[in-house]
């Protein structure tokens, strides 16, 4: 499972790279138009910290801090710098889940979701799910702002 996880999260941040590197310019990463209330750069940002908090620092034991108000209120980061959070959050999630223990996959999460009730498999499933939900409206953020 491990190895299909890391086949997914590699494949898939490689798809929010080419999502950013397809908008027009650098401006319209960050439109917000009619009722989308969120970016595509806030949307990357969040996925950036929500990757890096809960795969880097709960379960790889990284000093990752994150700062989640940050991630929706930070406006005009530049398109490289996103792409590199994505180069590094892919890297991160290659070590940490290359060298993840069976003891410490079946184990349960934090007390910070769902009162630890789930194993880091199955959170590891989960933030895999949150990450394409949002990668899809990513993808239709930029289809959406270029009509």
């Amino acid at each position: 499972m491990i190895e299909s996880l890391k086949t997914l999260y590699e494949r898939d941040l490689k798809r929010l790279r080419d999502e950013l590197e397809a908008y027009p310019d650098e401006s319209s990463l960050w439109l917000i138009k009619n009722e989308i209330k969120n970016s595509a750069g806030n949307l990357c940002l969040h996925l950036m910290g929500n990757l890096n908090h809960y795969i880097g620092a709960q379960i790889g034991g990284t000093d990752y801090v994150r700062d989640r108000p940050l991630e929706f209120s930070d406006k005009d980061v530049p398109r490289e710098q996103l792409t590199r959070q994505i180069d590094d959050t892919r890297k991160m999630i290659a070590e940490v889940l290359g060298s993840i223990s069976p003891e410490i996959l079946a184990a349960n999460h934090t007390e910070e979701y769902q009162g630890g009730a789930n194993t880091n498999e199955f959170f590891l499933i989960h933030l895999y799910g949150h990450f394409n939900y949002h990668l899809g409206q990513i993808n239709y953020h930029r289809r959406l702002i270029q009509d």
